[in-house]
């Protein structure tokens, strides 16, 4: 039975959580939903492509350099060793870094932003 209590007050006290911090979407006056929607989907729309642009972008860009070299370094290792270099690996890598540098430039367009 004190079980069942301490399920029921959690289960309110999330419930009361949920309720407190929540927030109605109402649209204007004329009830127009997929306007509300859409102006807010605009106005949103430049903050996203400038965090994209500024941070997600440059992070993705980081990871693929470092990646890049370190494969670069062993594929030099492994060619000390057996006398052949691998390129493959080191070409994706630097192909996908190409790609990710560049599209900032274009991304958007396609997208139709």
């Amino acid at each position: 039975m004190k079980i069942n209590k301490k399920i029921a007050l959690t289960m309110c006290m999330v419930l009361i959580g949920i309720l407190m911090f929540s927030t109605t979407a109402l649209a204007s006056g004329t009830g127009d939903v997929a306007g509300a929607i859409e102006d807010t989907w605009s106005d949103a729309s430049e903050q996203i492509k400038t965090v994209v642009n500024k941070v997600v972008f440059p992070a993705i860009d980081l990871v693929l350099a470092v990646f890049f070299f370190a494969k670069l370094g062993t594929a030099y290792f492994d060619y000390r060793k057996h006398g052949q270099f691998e390129w493959a690996a080191p070409a994706i890598l630097f192909a996908c870094l190409v790609f990710t540098l560049t599209a900032p430039a274009y991304i958007w367009k396609i997208l139709g932003m």
